[in-house]
């Protein structure tokens, strides 16, 4: 159905974790991406928070999708996070989020940055796409669904 499989890897792909405020999911999001891009965690969290400051980056239905361009290897990359309980994102619908799929772009990135951004939008509005990503039973589940390869998986 949706192919993101150039911008998560199984490691970037959590399932049911637990962050009460956006400032600590953030943190979360940022020790991932040191961990699978060797970028300053820091400085990925503070551009996240930067960036809501200017308006949230969640848009309803449980979904959020902040991003940053950031110092970072040589191509857009993503981590996508399903919480075990949602979390107040400021969102338009003033729904709780509990699906976040963080973006980040090398600071010269240019269009790819919003390719992506409009890829992963589109996926996540996606009523049926949102029912299977929050029915799944694992990370491995979830990486399966947004890699593009859960019809292999399921046979």
């Amino acid at each position: 159905m949706y192919d993101f499989h150039d911008l998560v890897t199984s490691e970037t792909v959590l399932a049911d974790v637990s962050a009460g405020t956006r400032k600590a999911l953030f943190a979360h999001i940022a020790s991932v991406a040191q961990d699978a891009a060797g970028v300053d965690p820091k400085l990925v969290a503070d551009r996240m928070a930067d960036r809501e400051k200017l308006g949230t980056t969640a848009f309803g239905g449980g979904i959020a999708i902040p991003h940053a361009r950031i110092d970072c290897p040589d191509s857009v990359f993503g981590i996508f996070v399903r919480l075990d309980r949602p979390i107040d994102f400021a969102a338009v619908d003033e729904l709780p989020v509990d699906l976040i799929f963080a973006l980040f772009s090398p600071l010269d990135a240019g269009s790819d940055h919003l390719k992506a951004l409009a890829r992963v939008s589109r996926a996540l509005r996606d009523a049926a796409f949102r029912a299977k990503l929050r029915g799944a039973g694992s990370a491995d589940a979830l990486y399966a669904l947004l890699s593009g390869v859960e019809a292999r998986d399921a046979a």
